[in-house]
C-alpha cells in the first residue's frame, strides 16, 4: 500500500461532542479552553486509513489536539494547512481532520476517540472537562527510513526497515531542485517504479533529461 503524506485543511462540517472528561490534554495550557471530543472512530487492520474531523464552537479555532486510543499501535497524525508561524488561525481552523492506521498484528478492529482543545478567535471562553478513561494515550508506533536521492540517469534506490521492525507502509516520490515549477516535460522525463521486498522497499529511477530526485520512505513498525 502507498501512501503519499499530504498537509491539507478539510473544511467540511461534522457533528461533536463536548466531552465530560478529564484524562486528556487537548486544552494543557491553555485558558480559556472548550474540549470537545468525537466518538470512537474504528480503525481496521486492512492497514487502510480511517479519517474524523471535530469542529469547535463558533467563534473558536483548534489550539490543542490528544486521543485516546485503544490500542499503542494506531498510528494517529491530523491534516492541517500549512503555514508560519505554526498556530491556531494559521495551521488549524475551526475544524481539524485526524488521520489513522493500524501498524498493530491485531485481527481485529481498533478505535480511537480524538480531541480537540478550542481556544477563542476572539473574546473569551471557558474549560469543559473531560472524563477519565482506560485507555492510552498516543504514542509513536511507527517510523519512516527515508532515502533522499539525486538522479542524474539511471539509479536504484532502497529504503530497508531495521532488523527487528516490519514494513506496514511505503512511498516514492519524485521531485525536482528547480529554481521554479518543473513544466510538464522535465516532469514526464523521471520516471520511477517502486514494489515493497518483505521490509524493504526497491525503487527503479530514470531522469532522461539528467535531472530528478526520487525519495524513497519505509514505513516501520515494531522496533524497540
Amino acid at each position: 500500500m502507498k501512501l503519499v503524506a499530504a498537509i491539507v485543511f478539510l473544511g467540511a462540517a461534522t457533528l461533536t461532542l463536548v466531552s465530560p472528561a478529564g484524562a486528556t490534554n487537548e486544552c494543557r495550557g491553555l485558558n480559556p479552553c472548550v474540549a470537545v471530543a468525537g466518538p470512537w472512530v474504528v480503525v481496521r487492520p486492512s492497514g487502510e486509513h480511517a479519517q474524523y474531523q471535530l469542529m469547535c464552537p463558533k467563534g473558536y479555532a483548534v489550539g490543542g489536539t490528544d486521543a485516546e486510543l485503544t490500542d499503542r499501535a494506531i498510528d494517529l497524525a491530523f491534516l492541517a494547512t500549512s503555514g508560519a508561524p505554526v498556530s491556531p488561525g494559521v495551521t488549524t481552523a475551526r475544524t481539524l481532520v485526524f488521520l489513522a492506521s493500524y501498524t498493530g498484528k491485531a485481527t481485529q478492529p481498533q478505535t480511537f476517540r480524538p480531541h480537540i482543545g478550542c481556544i477563542p478567535a476572539t473574546g473569551g471562553g471557558r474549560r469543559t472537562p473531560t472524563a477519565v478513561t482506560p485507555v492510552v494515550p498516543p504514542g509513536s508506533p511507527t517510523v519512516r527510513r527515508v532515502v533522499t536521492a539525486r538522479v542524474t540517469g539511471t539509479r536504484r534506490i532502497v529504503a530497508a526497515c531495521r532488523a527487528n521492525e516490519r514494513l506496514v507502509d511505503w512511498y516514492a516520490t519524485p521531485a525536482f531542485a528547480t529554481p521554479a515549477p518543473p513544466a510538464v516535460a522535465l516532469i514526464a522525463s523521471l520516471s520511477v517504479r517502486a514494489r515493497p521486498v518483505e521490509d524493504t522497499v526497491v525503487a527503479a529511477a530514470q531522469a532522461r533529461r539528467g535531472q530528478g530526485i526520487v525519495q524513497v520512505a519505509a514505513v516501520c513498525a515494531g522496533g524497540r
